[in-house]
Protein backbone atom coordinates (compact mmCIF):
# COMPACT_ATOMS: atom_id res chain seq x y z
CA UNK A 1 0.00 0.00 0.00
CA UNK A 2 1.25 3.27 -1.05
CA UNK A 3 2.21 5.66 1.74
CA UNK A 4 0.77 9.31 1.60
CA UNK A 5 2.95 12.18 1.94
CA UNK A 6 2.33 16.05 2.20
CA UNK A 7 -0.47 17.83 1.33
CA UNK A 8 -2.33 14.53 0.06
CA UNK A 9 -1.75 12.52 3.42
CA UNK A 10 -3.48 15.72 5.18
CA UNK A 11 -6.33 15.65 2.86
CA UNK A 12 -7.20 12.08 3.14
CA UNK A 13 -7.25 12.58 6.66
CA UNK A 14 -9.81 15.72 6.17
CA UNK A 15 -12.07 13.80 3.73
CA UNK A 16 -11.66 10.28 6.19
CA UNK A 17 -12.96 12.94 9.33
CA UNK A 18 -16.09 13.00 7.69
CA UNK A 19 -16.65 10.13 5.38
CA UNK A 20 -16.04 7.60 8.01
CA UNK A 21 -18.42 8.55 10.05
CA UNK A 22 -21.16 8.32 7.58
CA UNK A 23 -20.48 5.26 6.29
CA UNK A 24 -20.57 4.05 9.59
CA UNK A 25 -23.97 5.72 9.96
CA UNK A 26 -25.79 4.65 6.75
CA UNK A 27 -24.80 1.15 7.60
CA UNK A 28 -26.16 1.36 11.10
CA UNK A 29 -29.49 2.33 9.43
CA UNK A 30 -29.48 -0.04 7.01
CA UNK A 31 -29.23 -2.72 9.55
CA UNK A 32 -31.87 -1.01 11.44
CA UNK A 33 -33.94 -0.57 8.78
CA UNK A 34 -33.50 -4.06 7.85
CA UNK A 35 -34.30 -5.58 11.85
CA UNK A 36 -37.95 -7.42 11.28
CA UNK A 37 -40.59 -5.88 13.68
CA UNK A 38 -41.80 -8.71 15.81
CA UNK A 39 -45.12 -8.94 17.47
CA UNK A 40 -45.29 -10.81 20.80
CA UNK A 41 -47.87 -13.26 21.90
CA UNK A 42 -49.92 -10.32 23.71
CA UNK A 43 -50.61 -8.21 19.88
CA UNK A 44 -51.92 -11.71 18.69
CA UNK A 45 -54.09 -11.90 21.42
CA UNK A 46 -55.94 -8.23 20.84
CA UNK A 47 -55.53 -9.12 17.62
CA UNK A 48 -57.42 -12.32 17.55
CA UNK A 49 -60.08 -10.53 20.29
CA UNK A 50 -60.64 -7.64 17.36
CA UNK A 51 -61.40 -10.42 14.34
CA UNK A 52 -63.79 -12.08 16.96
CA UNK A 53 -65.62 -8.48 17.64
CA UNK A 54 -65.47 -7.56 14.00
CA UNK A 55 -66.52 -10.68 12.14
CA UNK A 56 -69.79 -9.53 11.88
CA UNK A 57 -69.28 -6.39 10.34
CA UNK A 58 -69.76 -7.65 6.54
CA UNK A 59 -65.97 -7.19 5.96
CA UNK A 60 -63.74 -10.02 4.48
CA UNK A 61 -61.85 -12.09 6.80
CA UNK A 62 -58.74 -10.78 5.80
CA UNK A 63 -59.41 -7.38 5.91
CA UNK A 64 -60.75 -7.66 9.51
CA UNK A 65 -57.18 -9.29 10.15
CA UNK A 66 -55.51 -6.60 8.23
CA UNK A 67 -57.58 -3.92 9.70
CA UNK A 68 -57.30 -5.13 13.45
CA UNK A 69 -53.43 -5.47 12.77
CA UNK A 70 -53.44 -1.80 12.16
CA UNK A 71 -54.90 -0.74 14.57
CA UNK A 72 -52.67 -3.01 17.12
CA UNK A 73 -49.76 -0.99 15.24
CA UNK A 74 -51.65 2.42 16.21
CA UNK A 75 -51.69 1.47 20.35
CA UNK A 76 -49.44 2.20 22.31
CA UNK A 77 -47.77 -1.63 23.49
CA UNK A 78 -48.64 0.02 27.13
CA UNK A 79 -51.84 0.40 26.25
CA UNK A 80 -55.00 -1.93 28.60
CA UNK A 81 -57.92 -0.85 26.55
CA UNK A 82 -58.59 -3.73 23.97
CA UNK A 83 -58.58 -2.41 20.10
CA UNK A 84 -62.35 -2.43 19.73
CA UNK A 85 -62.39 0.05 22.82
CA UNK A 86 -59.51 2.10 21.97
CA UNK A 87 -60.53 2.60 18.26
CA UNK A 88 -64.03 4.53 19.99
CA UNK A 89 -61.59 7.27 21.28
CA UNK A 90 -59.31 7.48 18.35
CA UNK A 91 -61.71 8.39 14.78
CA UNK A 92 -58.58 9.47 13.08
CA UNK A 93 -56.80 5.85 13.62
CA UNK A 94 -59.57 4.28 12.73
CA UNK A 95 -59.86 5.87 9.91
CA UNK A 96 -56.70 5.42 8.75
CA UNK A 97 -56.69 1.99 9.29
CA UNK A 98 -60.17 1.46 7.23
CA UNK A 99 -58.22 2.68 4.44
CA UNK A 100 -54.91 1.04 4.66
CA UNK A 101 -57.22 -2.36 5.24
CA UNK A 102 -59.58 -1.59 2.25
CA UNK A 103 -62.77 -2.03 4.96
CA UNK A 104 -65.76 0.22 3.22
Amino acid sequence: MPVLSGERASGFKEMSKYVLPFFVLAALGFAAASAPAYANADDAAWIKKCVNDNKREGATPEVVAAYCSCMNGKMSSDETLSITAWEKSHPAEMAACDKESGWK
